[in-house]
C-alpha cells in the first residue's frame, strides 16, 4: 500500500528529506548541511556533487529513521532553492564548474551594463522579473564566458544547464531526464512567462545557446521515474516547484490575494494573482506560482537575501549563539532594541531598493548596547524587511491584507511572529506544519498521481496553529521611523 509521499526540499545551506502522509501529516524529516563557499567577496557557490551526495543521503536517512520502505512510497516531489545555477556536462555528468548560489552578486556589473543599453524593460516586459545578479541567467552567461569551448560545447548540445531542481532530476533518474518545470524557468530571466516558452530574443542578448536549456513541465506532473539503482526502486517523479511557490500551494493560497511569507534563509512574501500576470509599479516580481494541467497561475513576489542567514551570520561569524534556536532567548533578555538598527544588507539589498551595492550596517550603538540589542534588532530587522515589501505589494494589489500566513524555520521563532505582527499591524497566522515548502511539493506530486482527487481535498488538511495579533505596542512606531532613517543611509548613490 502507497501510503506516503517523499518530499524533495533542496534548500539553500541543507538537503532535506520530508516524508508526508495522506493527511498532510509530517511523518519523519532528515537534513543534511553543506558547504557554503565564499571564493570572492559577494560571491557563493555550492558544491553540485555535495549537493547530490547529500540530498540523496537525506532520502536515505528519513525512510532509514521512519522505518518505511521505499515500496510505500507513492512518488516524490521536489522543491528546491531557485535560481543557483548549475552547468554540467550531458555525457559524464560532471558540472563545468561550482554552483553559483541565488546569493551570489558577481554579475552586477552584467546587468548594470544590460541596464545602460537600454535592455532592462525588454526582460521586465517578457519575465517579470528586474534585471538583477539574482536570477540565472546573467550566472549562465558569467560561467560560459569563463572558457570559449564552453560557449561551443553548450551550442553542440554537450552542456546542460539547470537549477537545483534539474539537476537532482537528471541524477534521480539515472541521467536521462532533463527538466524544470515552470516555476523555476520563470526565474531565470530567460523564460517569457506570457507565451510560456523559452525567448529567443533574450537567449540572444546574452548569447546562450537554446541547445543547454532544459524541457518545461508543468509543476505537477509526472515527469519521470527514479533510476532503480538510486533507491532500489522506481518512484514516479511527480511534483516540481521552486521553493517559494512550493510554500504558496503548501499554504493553499490558492485564490487570487492570498498571501503568503516564508521565513528561511531569505524571507519571500508571494501573493496569488490568478489567472493575471499583474505587473508591479512598485518594484515587486510577477512570476509563476504553479502551472497544472497546461494552465498557468500567476504571482507577485516581494524577495528578501538575508533573513535566517542574518542568525547564522551572528552564530557563525559574530559567535553571540551556538544554535540559532538561542536567538529567541538573547533577543528576550531585552525589553526593546535600545535604540540599535541592524539593516541585514550582507548580500546587497532586494525589494523593493534593489541596490545589489548596499552593505550592512549596525546603527545607534552606545555604550550601553548589549548583545541582547542586537539580537532583537537582527530580528526586527527580518520582520522590516518583510514589512518593506508587504506595504509595496498591498499598493499592487490595492487592499490591505487582514493576514499573513506565515512558514519557513525561523517562523517557529514566537517573538519574531509578535514583531512581525506588530509591524504590519495585521494578524500572523501560522499552521500546524510550517514545513509548507516541502508539504507543496507532496501536495502537487499527489495531485498528479491520485493519491489527493483534488485541490479541495487538499484544502481541508490546512490547520492553523497560532494566530498573533498586533500589541500595538510603543516602540513599534519608533522602531519603524529609525528604520526608514537609517536604511536610506545604506543605499548606493545611483
Amino acid at each position: 500500500m502507497k501510503r506516503f509521499i517523499l518530499s524533495i526540499d533542496a534548500g539553500t545551506t541543507s538537503s532535506r528529506a520530508i516524508l508526508f502522509d495522506q493527511k498532510g501529516n509530517q511523518v519523519a524529516i532528515a537534513l543534511q548541511e553543506f558547504t557554503q563557499i565564499f571564493p570572492e567577496k559577494g560571491w557563493v557557490e555550492h558544491n553540485p556533487i555535495e549537493i547530490w551526495e547529500t540530498q540523496i543521503n537525506a532520502v536515505k536517512n528519513v525512510l532509514k529513521k521512519s522505518k518505511i520502505s521505499i515500496e510505500q512510497v507513492d512518488s516524490i516531489g521536489i522543491t528546491n532553492q531557485r535560481e543557483t545555477t548549475i552547468i554540467w556536462d550531458r555525457a559524464t555528468g560532471v558540472p563545468v564548474f561550482n554552483a553559483i548560489v541565488w546569493q551570489d552578486r558577481r554579475t552586477a556589473d552584467i546587468c548594470e551594463e544590460l541596464t545602460a543599453q537600454g535592455k532592462s524593460d525588454i526582460f521586465t516586459q517578457k519575465t517579470g522579473l528586474v534585471v538583477d545578479a539574482y536570477f540565472s541567467a546573467t550566472k549562465i552567461k558569467w560561467i560560459l564566458d569563463q572558457d570559449h569551448n564552453l560557449r561551443d560545447r553548450a551550442r553542440k548540445g554537450e552542456l546542460a544547464f539547470g537549477t537545483v531542481d534539474s539537476w537532482l532530476i537528471w541524477n534521480l533518474t539515472g541521467k536521462t531526464t532533463h527538466v524544470t518545470d515552470a516555476t523555476n524557468a520563470s526565474r531565470t530571466m530567460i523564460y517569457n512567462i506570457h507565451k510560456n516558452q523559452w525567448d529567443q530574443e533574450l537567449l540572444d542578448i546574452l548569447n546562450i545557446p537554446v541547445a543547454l536549456l532544459p524541457r518545461v513541465v508543468n509543476s505537477s506532473e509526472i515527469v519521470g521515474t527514479t533510476d532503480s539503482s538510486v533507491l532500489g526502486k522506481a518512484v514516479s517523479i511527480a511534483g516540481i516547484a521552486g521553493d517559494q511557490q512550493a510554500a504558496l500551494f503548501g499554504q493553499m493560497c490558492i485564490q487570487p490575494g492570498d498571501v503568503k511569507n516564508t521565513y528561511g534563509t531569505g524571507c519571500f512574501c508571494i501573493m496569488n494573482t490568478g489567472n493575471q500576470a499583474v505587473v508591479s509599479k512598485n518594484k515587486m516580481l510577477t512570476t509563476i506560482a504553479w502551472q497544472i494541467d497546461g494552465v498557468v497561475t500567476y504571482a507577485i513576489e516581494g524577495s528578501v537575501f538575508i533573513a535566517g542567514a542574518l542568525v547564522q551570520w551572528l552564530r557563525d561569524q559574530l559567535h553571540m549563539i551556538t544554535s540559532s534556536t538561542d536567538i529567541e532567548a538573547l533577543a528576550e533578555s531585552v525589553s526593546d532594541n535600545g535604540g540599535v538598527t541592524f539593516v541585514p544588507a550582507l548580500s546587497g539589498l532586494g525589494a523593493p531598493y534593489w541596490d545589489p551595492h548596499s552593505t550592512g550596517a549596525i546603527m545607534g550603538i552606545t555604550r550601553g548596547t548589549n548583545k541582547g540589542h542586537i539580537a532583537r534588532s537582527a530580528l526586527e530587522a527580518i520582520a522590516l524587511r518583510s514589512r518593506d515589501i508587504i506595504i509595496e505589494m498591498q499598493k499592487d494589489a490595492g487592499v490591505d491584507f487582514n493576514s499573513l500566513k506565515v512558514d519557513g524555520g525561523a517562523s517557529n521563532n514566537d517573538l519574531l511572529m509578535q514583531i512581525q505582527a506588530d509591524l504590519i499591524n495585521a494578524d500572523v497566522i501560522r499552521p500546524k506544519v510550517t514545513e509548507t515548502t516541502a508539504l507543496g511539493a507532496a501536495f502537487l506530486a499527489g495531485l498528479a498521481t491520485g493519491f489527493w482527487s483534488s485541490i479541495d481535498d487538499l484544502k481541508d488538511l490546512w490547520e492553523e496553529d497560532r494566530r498573533f495579533t498586533p500589541s500595538h505596542g510603543k516602540h513599534t512606531q519608533k522602531t519603524i521611523s529609525l528604520w526608514e532613517n537609517r536604511v536610506s543611509r545604506i543605499l548606493t548613490q545611483k
